[in-house]
């Protein structure tokens, strides 16, 4: 099947040929591949887009909400930049510590932030998150997509560490935590019971 572009041409993925059938499965196996390994997590926000990226750029911002409902964080160094790294602690409800390692690999304010998240700069087993922060009007939809290496990492951090619901509080925090910021009362800032 071919399509056209805006400029009249023959829009097609490979310009001169057809997908062969076995293109085709090799991308559905790989889709699905990704699929299995990926969490992803969105909300959105009652706050303007400028304001929930900078939420994550400073340590003042980021100790006010990250992490999931009863978990506090101390940074041990913090670095915003491409290559830069945040070096922190996350300290669970039960007093569990959690040593964590985050690595900017892409920042473009105020759209998407690419980052490597681990327990420590070489952890073979850490993950990929890209988020991405979509205007609404006044209002952000901010999208957290997380690649681990593998599908037992993936299973591992839903079943053990519950990924998932701590992915959904942390937003919920920085919904809070932004809504606050600019003055408005979208949802009950962390640590409040509701």
């Amino acid at each position: 099947m071919a399509t056209t572009s805006s400029g009249g041409e023959a829009a097609h993925p490979t310009a001169d040929r057809e997908i062969t059938d076995r293109e085709i499965t090799d991308r559905q196996i790989t889709d699905r591949e990704i699929t299995d390994r990926e969490i992803v997590i969105s909300r959105m926000i009652g706050a303007p887009r400028a304001l929930v990226f900078e939420a994550f750029t400073r340590v003042r911002h980021l100790s006010r909400w990250w992490g999931p409902e009863g978990f506090t964080t101390t940074t041990r160094a913090f670095e915003f930049r491409v290559g830069g790294a945040w070096d922190f602690v996350m300290h669970g409800p039960d007093g569990t510590d959690y040593q964590e390692w985050i690595t900017w690999r892409e920042i473009v304010p105020p759209e998407r932030i690419a980052l490597l998240h681990g327990e420590s700069r070489d952890d073979p087993n850490a993950f990929e998150s890209v988020l991405t922060f979509e205007p609404a009007g006044e209002r952000t939809r901010i999208v957290m997509r997380t690649l681990f290496p593998s599908r037992e990492l993936r299973d591992e951090a839903v079943e053990k560490y519950h990924a998932i619901e701590g992915g959904e509080q942390t937003l919920r925090n920085l919904a809070a935590y932004v809504a606050d910021l600019a003055g408005s009362d979208d949802t009950t800032p962390k640590g409040a019971e509701s």
